[in-house]
């Protein structure tokens, strides 16, 4: 097994992506600085390419400025205003409680904490650690299947799915990679170290790479 220097491998992806598009959720963060915006382009996202939600994001924000807003609009509107993201009735479902859960156990604020960012509609354990990390630039180790994908192609961690890769990660990983990792190994997934016939012959990190589980690559 080769040595997986995860201090090499993020400074070289630093450089690599800088010309790759901003996944959705950085790029809500960079042109607002919400993290209303941040949580609702998180939930609108999965799913979904990102050329579509930063479409359907456009048009959502131009209607909604907070969460109080989801209070005046039906539900038949919320859908709507979403389409075409994946799932977009159940996530306008999602979208129309917020409110309501923000309200009765927040007192009006979104939280920054991991345990309280789940109790909200639509929020899972990956949604609430982007929101954590993108929004409220705290330590939050966000996983998704690109990352989970990346960390056990590396051979950084032998892990099962996002949530033990997140476990691991958190235990393993210095903290001062965590803010831009998901960021970085989401562009690079979908660019350049894909799911099926990853671009290995192109590969700025394959020095540091044991390629496991590769089978087919160009």
């Amino acid at each position: 097994m080769k040595e997986v220097d995860i201090s090499k491998i993020y400074s070289i992806l630093k450089k690599h992506v800088k010309d790759y598009k901003v996944p959705v959720v950085d790029l809500i963060e960079i042109q607002t600085n919400d993290p209303f915006k941040v949580l609702v382009a998180t939930i609108l996202s999965a799913r979904t390419k990102d050329e579509t939600t930063v479409k359907v994001c456009e048009r959502l924000f131009s209607k909604v400025k907070d969460f109080k807003d989801f209070d005046n609009l039906k539900q038949s509107e919320i859908e709507e205003l979403i389409y075409p993201v994946g799932f977009y009735k159940t996530k306008a479902k999602y979208l129309k409680k917020l409110p309501r859960v923000l309200r009765e156990e927040f007192n009006y604020k979104i939280p920054s904490e991991i345990d309280n960012l789940i109790k909200l509609p639509g929020v899972g354990r990956k949604t609430a650690n982007l929101v954590r990390a993108v929004g409220f630039r705290k330590d939050g180790m966000c996983v998704d299947v690109h990352v989970n994908r990346i960390m056990n192609r590396l051979g950084y961690v032998k892990t099962k799915n996002p949530l033990e890769t997140e476990m691991a990660l958190r235990e393993k990983l210095p903290k001062k990679y965590w803010e831009k990792i998901n960021y970085l190994l989401v562009a690079f997934g979908q660019n350049l170290c894909r799911p099926i016939s990853p671009y290995c012959s192109k590969c700025p990190i394959m020095d540091y790479c044991n390629q496991i589980g590769v089978n087919k690559k160009r």
